[in-house]
């Protein structure tokens, strides 16, 4: 019923611009606009900000319909009867009193600080504030996007923080729209009084026989009466809309921050009565009123307490829910070892600040949606800061704490990478990623770099590609119990009954953070949950051992673990293992504390890395980037082994081979020789 009633009331005001309405209804909504306009200036001066009454634009609008509603049902009452109710009638004889002349004067006067001052003055304002407040939009949003990525605010505050933005400039623009209303309904009330008043005195005078004087003083009581009844509430209405649009936001409202700011030093207050006592000096003024006045405002100032002038730079009192510095709250906030995290030099701050069109936290921002979407895990927000320890043009990613890598990134340069750079003049360095030979070289020679056939990389791309590596690298260290925790309430939105049958009935949530590590220590992609959650459960039925839990989910997952290695041709490159050799690996399978490993002697391990080493070396001389293919029961403690001494050499088994790709054999080790 109160979301109807709206809509009703819409309804309500259109069928009185065309249905005659009685006097005394006329005055029951006469009434009704005086009071709601006057509601609506009270909330305007009690509001901190002014989003808090974000509806008063459409306010605006369904006011002055009402108004003018009540305009065309009072203009027919005036005309067709001469008489349009007792609240009409009341205004008129108090605002003429005895003088006509007098009582068109005041009304002109009302009109006159209604059209002129309040309705332009707040039309201009509206307009100057959407206008600045959608050029700062952008700004604003970068700011936001700033906090985010220097891990200042999380996801959740920054999405109120934008949306507030887009309300704020959403009010403002209908704001500027909103006081065109006003100002035309002023206009229109200007016109419909000059209608009432000479269509009121052509009908006295020509249609009801009334003498020149009565009809002049009838409808001219009558048109001031009702222009008056129409001017209060649209008075009002253009005064919140005033306040309404140079309102800016602070903890409180109106009333307290005039009686706080204007009292806040009573120097100024005891100037001002000392200036109103000595205007009694002057002679032919009164003494009385300016007497008064003075000793009031001497008064005032003798009860105030002088407020202390701060230096807000030098003595910023933390707020209520700040911990104090030395609290053991602050200590602690500072002990907190953030997971990811991005220190620069002062020199590359430029790339950080969008103010100076630095794009970096805009790309580390792309890059946790990139990562989301490769590895299915949300890595933690990367606090970037700078650190003036640093030598030039150094950056340092940290892990948990711990210098994770490092490298350089020097000013109005960029990265050259390729073979053919020595004609090229600049600082000799190697990729930080692959390793590949590069040259920072000055950006005003980047076109000839390019000519020259290297590949060009800009600073913030160099720093960006770094962080990729090392999440990639360390992508399992990143993840920790609450981020389990909320992967596993995702899928439980999703597939509730996959969750409940989980756990914990059958995992806890720190065995299955160990498999999802485990599968990202591998490479293995954690996006598809509920099939990694499916094979846990079934496998968990009958045994909670590490590596049988994750060669379960990695038979489930199957081809999907092989397809990252599958060439753009459709071309898999492998290397496996002679069926004699993959035998005896088989039978020196041990179970241990730490998962399954190879009981071999030194000379098979030799033979085993050595084989495997000469043939990724061949590959990759070829430019390809083959796996290693096995059985499944000796996968885990071959993987274990290899990812020792071989770590971008991939162990998988043929249960995950890709079905579409085809098999291109690259070697077989054996426990003596590798073979071709």
């Amino acid at each position: 019923m109160t979301k109807a009633a709206v809509p009703i009331g819409v309804v309500a005001i259109v069928l009185m611009l065309v249905v005659p309405l009685p006097a005394a209804v006329l005055d029951l909504l006469l009434g009704f606009n005086i009071t709601a306009a006057l509601l609506i200036l009270l909330v305007s001066m009690q509001i901190k900000r002014p989003l808090d009454f974000a509806v008063f634009p459409s306010l605006i609008l369904i006011a002055t319909l009402f108004r003018l509603a009540l305009n065309v049902s009072s203009t027919r009452l005036v005309l067709s009867d001469g008489y349009a109710g007792k609240v009409i009638e009341a205004f008129g004889h108090f605002v003429i009193g005895g003088s006509l002349v007098v009582g068109l004067v005041i009304f002109v006067i009302l009109t006159i600080i209604q059209f002129v001052v309040i309705t332009n003055g707040a039309g201009r304002v509206a307009e100057v504030g959407a206008r600045f407040t959608l050029d700062a939009m952008p700004g604003k949003q970068m700011a936001i996007d700033a906090d985010l990525n220097a891990g200042l605010i999380n996801e959740a505050q920054a999405r109120k923080r934008r949306t507030e933005v887009t309300s704020e400039a959403d009010f403002y623009g209908s704001m500027d729209g909103a006081s065109k209303f006003v100002k035309g309904d002023a206009i229109a009330a200007i016109i419909i009084t000059l209608i009432n008043l000479i269509g009121g005195f052509a009908i006295g005078i020509m249609q009801n026989g009334m003498p020149v004087g009565e009809a002049v003083s009838t409808y001219s009581l009558l048109t001031v009466g009702d222009g008056l009844v129409s001017q209060i509430p649209a008075l009002l209405l253009s005064t919140a809309t005033g306040i309404i649009v140079t309102r800016s936001a602070s903890d409180g409202d109106m009333g307290s921050d005039l009686l706080g700011q204007l009292g806040r030093f009573k120097q100024p207050v005891r100037i001002a009565g000392g200036a109103a006592l000595a205007l009694c000096l002057i002679p032919g003024l009164p003494k009385l009123p300016f007497l008064l006045i003075g000793g009031l405002f001497l008064l005032m100032a003798a009860r105030m307490q002088e407020a202390p002038v701060e230096d807000e730079l030098a003595t910023v009192t933390p707020a209520d829910d700040e911990p104090k510095p030395d609290s053991p709250e602050a200590i602690a906030e500072r002990m907190r070892v953030d997971p990811l995290e991005l220190e620069v030099a002062f020199d590359l701050v430029d790339l950080v600040d969008t103010a100076r069109g630095g794009d970096l936290l805009d790309r580390v921002k792309a890059l946790r949606r990139k990562v989301a979407m490769e590895t299915g895990l949300v890595i933690p927000l990367v606090r970037t800061r700078d650190n003036l320890d640093l030598p030039a043009s150094q950056y340092v990613i940290w892990l948990n704490g711990v210098p994770a890598a490092k490298g350089t990134s020097p000013a109005g340069t960029v990265l050259a990478i390729g073979d053919a750079l020595d004609g090229l003049p600049g600082r000799p360095t190697r990729e930080p990623v692959f390793g590949l030979p590069a040259k920072w070289v000055p950006a005003e020679l980047q076109r000839q770099a390019e000519m020259a056939g290297a590949t060009v990389v800009d600073r913030s791309s160099v720093i960006t590609t770094h962080l990729a590596e090392v999440v990639r690298q360390h992508s399992a260290d990143l993840l920790g119990r609450e981020d389990v925790r909320v992967l596993v309430e995702m899928v439980r939105r999703t597939h509730p009954v996959v969750v409940e049958e989980l756990t914990p009935a059958l995992l806890t949530l720190g065995e299955v953070q160990r498999v999802l590590h485990a599968l990202l220590t591998e490479n293995v992609s954690i996006r598809d949950l509920v099939r990694i959650f499916e094979a846990l459960s079934l496998r968990a039925k009958t045994s909670t051992d590490l590596d049988g839990l994750v060669e379960a989910v990695r038979s489930a997952l199957g081809p999907a673990i092989s397809h990252p290695y599958v060439t753009p041709d459709e071309r898999l490159h492998v290397l496996t293992l002679e069926p004699a050799f993959e035998q005896r690996l088989l039978e020196a399978v041990r179970h241990s504390d730490g998962g399954q490993v190879l009981a071999l002697d030194a000379g098979s391990v030799d033979a085993l890395v050595t084989g495997c080493t000469g043939l990724l070396e061949q590959a990759e001389s070829l430019g390809l980037a083959p796996v290693l293919v096995c059985s499944p029961q000796v996968r885990a403690a071959l993987s274990r082994l290899v990812r020792q001494v071989l770590p971008r050499l991939p162990v998988i088994s043929y249960t995950e081979v890709s079905r579409t790709a085809q098999i291109e054999s690259l070697g077989v080790v054996s426990g003596a020789v590798a073979i071709r």
